[in-house]
Formats: C-alpha cells, structure tokens, sequence
C-alpha cells in the first residue's frame, strides 16, 4: 500500500532518519539503524515505530514485497529542503527571503568558499554571469 496525500514536515528523528536514506538509498529498518547507532545507541523497535510514522506521514515510501520491508524517502533531499525552506520562510520571516539569508548569515559565519558560491547563485539570479 502507498501512502498518498500531503507530506508533512519531518521532527528532528525523522530528519535524522531521512538523512540515512537519502545517503544510502532505500533501506530496511536494520540497516537505517545501524546507521543511526553510529552517532548514538538507537533501538530497532524505535526506528521500526518512527519510520512506521512517517508512513502514515507521508515522508517516506515502504516496499512490502520481501521478508523486510524497505523503505524510501518520498522526497528528494532537495525537494525536502525547498519545502521546510518554503515553510520556514511563510512562517517565521513573513515570505521575506532577505530577512531569512540575513539571519543565516548573521547566525553563523560562512566560508569563504560558501560566500563565493552565495555570490554565484546571486549573479545567476540577477541576469549576471555565472
């Protein structure tokens, strides 16, 4: 059975699980798990419970076909990103994309390969070269 419907936005655990497929590709509950235990102890039973949440959630995809379910995020990292950005944006900074990218600057120093990528995007975006 597939999820249909809105995806909604992800807690932290989920973000945490969400980053192991994103970085693995689709996996079972034990090799999602693991990779989490590397950081820290995490139990199977948990990780089974948050992915069976974001099922329901619509964050990711199962594959019941074998023995052990896989599972696969229904969005892409980017996609992901351009949604809890979107969100964000709406509804901390009022729609105003400055005062977001003036927070995140002020927020934490960027490096100067970061500025320099920054500075690309923002010539892209005004018509200049890129």
């Amino acid at each position: 059975m597939k999820r249909q419907g809105l995806i909604q936005r992800p807690t932290t655990a989920e973000l945490a699980i969400l980053r192991v497929l994103w970085r693995r590709g689709p996996s079972t509950v034990r090799e999602v798990q693991a990779e989490l235990g590397r950081d820290r102890p995490t139990g199977y039973t948990t990780v089974l419970k948050l992915l069976q949440i974001m099922f329901e959630k619509g964050l990711v995809n199962r594959d019941e076909s074998g023995r052990a379910h896989i599972y696969h995020p229904r969005q892409s990292e980017e996609q992901a990103q351009r949604t809890l950005v979107t969100d964000l944006l709406d509804r901390v900074f009022g729609g105003s994309a400055q005062q977001l990218v003036m927070q995140a600057l002020t927020a934490r120093k960027a490096s100067p390969h970061e500025l320099a990528e920054i500075r690309k995007l923002l010539d892209k975006l005004e018509g200049g070269t890129s």
